[in-house]
């Protein structure tokens, strides 16, 4: 498989979008992105993984959290662009809108225990 397919693989799942989207916002943990979008958390770890493999996330661990932010550096252009552009394409979204909204009140002391 080409770089550039498995960039846009990558890409292709809106959990991932969201993901990434919430990334956008601030560092999260595991059980906070599992509290939003309503998944197990080993899906949620499933696609943090294809994320950090291609390269749009890191991971950096934190006392007992394991925090995923969006790649602050990453070697190929391409991300920083796509990562870039996420606003305009799914900005406006209603259930990325909704995502943050519920990010806002997401409490990792609470939902991580």
């Amino acid at each position: 498989m080409t770089e550039n397919t498995k960039i846009f693989k990558a890409l292709s799942d809106m959990n991932r979008l969201r993901i990434l989207k919430m990334l956008q916002r601030k560092h999260l943990c595991v059980c906070e992105i599992t509290a939003v979008l309503n998944l197990a958390a080993s899906t949620v770890s499933k696609h943090l993984s294809i994320l950090k493999e291609n390269g749009f996330i890191t991971e950096q661990k934190e006392g007992r959290w394991v925090n995923y932010q969006i790649n602050p550096t990453p070697k190929d252009q391409r991300i920083s662009a796509l990562l870039s552009s996420l606003d305009f394409w799914i900005g406006d979204d209603s259930i990325i809108k909704k995502d943050s909204e519920i990010l806002l009140k997401v409490d990792r002391n609470i939902v991580c225990k």
